[in-house]
């Protein structure tokens, strides 16, 4: 008899809800799971798949970026004698899954779109011996052709679903355990560089589901009372802060929080619009355990967002920033400082207001490059104007005005270490500042102290923001001009400035976190 072993290979940073939704699915019809972490070792992999001979392995392929990781571990398995069924799923499988198939041909089948009553069907035909190929919501290859079948129709109740298998949490801060949670699935919003809505669209559902407030609070209950869980990370795309069809959902969420007891005794992470933070509503949700919100600016000028198709203005925006200022409550926040149609000009303005919004020291400086996604708007403009650049699948672009790549990279080359590095400056101001959040929250009679040493953590901050961003005005003209070209001594000083001053920086905001440590003892 066979054995019913599946094996998921996919990311495993905190827990991978979508893997961890079709666990509980599987196991409810008596599989057994295994999620390996892409990121480990081949041979390793290789060694656990040989030791569970599973019928089904599922790859995780969500980001194209990691294209050519899955490319080579795929054909290294088939390659060392791996029989199993090879599935993929995931956003980038979804969507391109005929791109998918051409990258990786060693590939068996693909789950287009969501996939829990899929992969329990695909597994019951691999188990039972019987043909898969007419399942619903499956693509797959027969002679030479990609066979495309019609996608299957989205649950219409998430609550239907058993609350996902998680693997043993992981430490948030001060022995606090965290992880991920879902309100909802999809979003009502149309940005033109995001193809959420086009995976909705292209599967024939409902753009927007809610659960129920009652049972993301049992399943809260559930992970506090079971797990010892105390932080939960919503990764909705658009928390329903202000839904239509379900207008009161923060209040009964709230309420049922209140009710359980379990305001004071847990924290929570969201991610929506600044336009939809109201003083009110989230001084609510801050009593009841908010404490952290990731707001997608994008841009800070209103015509960057009209282009961006966010339906915001830069008002909107600071008013939402204000208000969680006030509110005390963190931000983070996504902001495409360099876009297919940047000129020195709108950096000049993007920076700032970066300056205007991170002067203060209350939340790191970040940005990013727009990168052109599958079946965006920006990908189809950058196609009709000549200028989208594929190459194993990543797509990218140059910018239109001379030099601006030049200042881009070196940009990046000064700052990666600072703004991408895992042991970087962002990374360790955005975790140290979790760690007064987690005090504050739960060590009240340590919060003078606590709030002294975040005041001190601020202006670390606040010194750091502004060096960066004055570093990269500064560098405008240099590059605008072309006198880049001339001057590599200025660049040296530049790339030499940058580096000390990010580890001072770097020393001072771990020396921040190193005295805040000592009061762990205090609290355990």
């Amino acid at each position: 008899m066979k054995n019913r072993h599946i094996v998921f290979i996919a990311s495993k940073e905190y827990d991978n809800l979508g893997i961890g939704y079709m666990s509980a699915i599987l196991s409810a019809a008596g599989y057994k799971t295994r999620i390996i972490d892409f990121k480990e070792n081949k041979t390793e992999i290789l060694r656990i798949i040989k030791s569970l001979n599973p019928q089904l392995v599922g790859f995780s392929v969500i980001f194209q970026y990691h294209i050519n990781h899955f490319i080579s571990l795929v054909e290294f398995l088939r390659k060392k004698g791996i029989k199993s069924h090879f599935t993929a799923g995931g956003h980038y499988a979804s969507l391109k899954h005929e791109e998918l198939f051409y990258f990786i041909p060693y590939l068996d089948s693909i789950v287009r779109f969501e996939g829990e009553n899929t992969v329990l069907e695909l597994a019951n035909c691999i188990y039972q011996g019987s043909d898969w190929r007419k399942l619903q919501g499956l693509a797959f290859k027969e002679d030479g052709r990609v066979m495309t079948n019609p996608t299957r129709p989205f649950e219409k109740d998430l609550d239907r679903f058993p609350f996902p298998l998680r693997s043993n949490l992981k430490e948030y801060a001060v022995g606090k355990k965290c992880t991920t949670i879902i309100a909802g699935r999809g979003c009502i919003h149309n940005c033109s560089f995001c193809n959420e809505g086009e995976f909705y669209r292209q599967a024939g559902g409902l753009i927007k589901r809610i659960r129920k407030p009652q049972k993301v609070a049992d399943e809260i209950e559930f992970l506090y009372h079971k797990k010892r869980c105390s932080i939960f990370l919503f990764v909705d795309d658009d928390f329903p802060v202000s839904s239509v069809k379900e207008p009161l959902w923060v209040e009964k969420f709230c309420h049922e929080l209140t009710v359980r007891k379990l305001s004071s005794k847990i924290m929570w992470h969201i991610c929506c619009r600044p336009d939809e933070v109201e003083e009110e509503l989230f001084s609510m949700m801050k009593k009841n355990g908010l404490f952290s919100v990731f707001l997608g600016l994008e841009d800070g000028t209103d015509e960057g967002l009209k282009r961006l198709k966010k339906g915001i203005t830069v008002e909107k925006s600071m008013t939402g920033i204000n208000i969680l200022k006030k509110l005390s409550i963190n931000i983070n926040f996504g902001f495409l400082l360099f876009q297919p149609s940047s000129t020195f000009g709108s950096i000049n303005n993007n920076l700032d207001f970066l300056k205007k919004i991170c002067s203060d020291g209350y939340t790191p400086v970040t940005f990013l490059k727009m990168m052109p996604y599958y079946e965006t708007q920006i990908e189809k403009e950058l196609i009709k104007e000549g200028r989208l650049k594929i190459s194993n699948g990543i797509r990218n672009y140059d910018f239109l005005e001379n030099w601006l790549d030049e200042y881009y990279s070196f940009i990046t080359e000064c700052f990666m270490k600072w703004l991408r590095d895992s042991e970087g400056l962002e990374n360790a101001a955005h975790w140290t500042r979790n760690h007064f959040s987690v005090y504050l929250h739960f060590c009240d009679h340590l919060k003078n102290n606590v709030l002294r040493l975040s005041r001190r953590f601020s202006g670390i901050i606040s010194e750091s923001n502004l060096f960066l961003l004055d570093t990269m005005k500064e560098l405008l003209p240099v590059f605008r001009s072309g006198q880049y070209k001339k001057d590599f001594a200025l660049l040296d000083k530049y790339k030499r400035s940058t580096e000390l001053k990010q580890d001072s920086f770097l020393r001072r905001v771990r020396g921040i976190l190193n005295e805040l440590m000592l009061y762990e003892a205090i609290y355990r």
